[in-house]
């Protein structure tokens, strides 16, 4: 079972001291996969800059331009939370190129399931607009080449990032050919996502959003991905799984307040890896997103890895891989899910996995 990873060294020139979407992210996780050798279990996916023509099926050439402009004159802010430096623009091509890469590579079959260790982020980014740390939507920019240059139909993306990724809804919110799938905290950055959003036009039922107020922990996200992500997933049936990986509802987070602990997030990476099994032959890439506690970040990746290489499958004593932890359980009272549960199933006419 081999399981790919994507890197590069350019994601580290997009950076600016003292913001919490900056290189350490990356240097953090690299340094924990290649102290346990994580690493060298691992398939390299060597990243390539995105086409142009990739690009604009998702975003305006005006916007594109004006990213470049800024990168050029020596970098600037798109807004007041996401910043362009002097690489950022090469960093973010090179970011959507490695995702579309690893999703090749698996389409292809040379590794069973890949994990993009790309910067800057995406699933915030707009058409014609960068926000949320975020440059270009690389998600929803590898759901696109799937279906326009891999032939498929049914494309899933399931965001466990705690902000609600709005550029990869408004991207997919009237195309039947995607389903797109979010828990995140709500009311939170950016303001979207309520369980009333589910898509139109011809489009309708395809966005799923799991809006979820703050405590939610590990036995919370358990029940969502088994009563709402699981049915949801078999009713549409994909033949390919794309994973927009944040690992900010971590209990420890400084920037959100959900209650997921790094052994929960290892519980969600072996949800969707069974998913893939059983619905899309283990089509499954995942990309990297938020997290912005170093030691949460890094652990819950390298713990991700090891359910990806069918090391953790199920987490029972004796197994290849035992859970690798240093922060422990969340030590705050877990809040209930039922309600919402409910409504999501309702308002999707789900049935109980």
């Amino acid at each position: 079972m081999a399981t790919g990873y994507v890197y590069d060294p350019i994601y580290l020139e997009h950076d600016l001291r003292g913001h919490p979407e900056n290189q350490q992210r990356l240097v953090t996780i690299l340094r924990v996969l290649e102290e346990y050798g994580m690493r060298e279990r691992l398939v390299s996916i060597p990243a390539v800059p995105i086409t142009r023509e990739r690009l604009e099926r998702c975003h305006d050439p005006h916007y594109i331009e004006q990213v470049k402009r800024v990168a050029q004159r020596g970098g600037g802010h798109l807004d007041m939370d996401t910043y362009v430096r002097s690489a950022s623009y090469d960093a973010a091509l090179m970011a959507a190129g490695g995702l579309v890469e690893a999703t090749r590579a698996v389409l292809d079959g040379e590794v069973e399931n890949a994990f993009a260790l790309v910067r800057p982020p995406g699933h915030h980014a707009l058409r014609a607009r960068g926000m949320g740390f975020c440059l270009f939507n690389n998600v929803a920019i590898a759901a696109h080449y799937a279906l326009a240059e891999r032939g498929l139909d049914r494309v899933l993306i399931v965001d466990f990032d705690v902000h609600h990724g709005n550029g990869t809804q408004d991207e997919f919110e009237a195309d039947p050919a995607v389903m797109y799938i979010s828990t995140h905290q709500y009311p939170h950055y950016p303001g979207t996502g309520y369980w009333n959003e589910s898509g139109y036009g011809e489009g309708a039922g395809s966005i799923v959003n799991v809006p979820l107020g703050g405590g939610v922990g590990d036995e919370g996200f358990a029940r969502i991905f088994r009563e709402v992500v699981g049915p949801a997933a078999w009713r549409f049936q994909p033949q390919l799984i794309l994973v927009s990986a944040g690992y900010d509802a971590h209990w420890d987070d400084p920037l959100a307040s959900l209650q997921l602990s790094i052994g929960g997030y290892a519980a969600i990476a072996r949800a969707l890896k069974d998913l893939a099994t059983e619905l899309c032959d283990g089509r499954l890439v995942f990309t990297l997103e938020g997290g912005y506690h170093l030691q949460a970040l890094s652990y819950s990746i390298l713990n991700t890895f090891a359910v990806l290489l069918g090391d953790a499958d199920d987490g029972e004593p004796g197994r290849s891989w035992q859970l690798v932890d240093p922060l422990g359980p969340s030590p705050y009272r877990e809040q209930p899910v039922d309600n919402i549960i409910e409504r999501v199933r309702d308002v999707h006419g789900l049935t109980r996995g």
